[in-house]
């Protein structure tokens, strides 16, 4: 079908603080996607990972042979090749959520400097600062559990 190129970025206005997701997927026969994404109240990594999450879905809901994504999240991009461990609770869900469906793809990840990253930064803080806080707890928990089918603890 089609190979697919995705720019990733999650961001929170402090660390944890209101998060927003930015992602940029190229190649699609409809055009470029841009997603920009309020996620709650998260933290950065947290943040990193779902928004790496919504651009393998959306390659998967576009039935893509291939997805090739770039981060500035060096974590993020260690941890899905297996260089760096997961031990966070709050991370191995979303990474091991992230592996499972790299494998129905051509998968590839690599790390890319902020600067080369700066649309996807520009959707995840936009994302941060425009949207309207969660009433609860409970509602953050349901808005991130929604968008990848898990629970991510506090």
């Amino acid at each position: 079908m089609s190979d697919l190129v995705a720019y990733v970025d999650g961001g929170s206005l402090g660390n944890p603080g209101p998060s927003g997701i930015g992602v940029v997927i190229d190649g699609s026969a409809d055009g470029t996607i841009r997603i920009a994404k309020w996620i709650g109240h998260q933290d950065n990594n947290v943040a990193e990972y779902v928004a790496l999450l919504e651009a393998l879905q959306w390659a998967l809901r576009l039935n893509a042979d291939a997805l090739h994504v770039f981060s500035d999240s060096e974590v993020v991009v260690r941890q899905m090749k297996g260089e760096y461990d997961c031990r966070s609770p709050r991370l191995y869900s979303l990474n091991w959520i992230c592996r499972k469906l790299a494998r129905s793809l051509d998968f590839s990840i690599a790390h890319v400097r902020r600067e080369d990253n700066t649309e996807a930064n520009d959707l995840a803080s936009s994302a941060a600062r425009n949207a309207e806080a969660p009433a609860n707890v409970d509602s953050q928990e349901h808005e991130l559990a929604s968008m990848g089918n898990l629970h991510v603890r506090p």
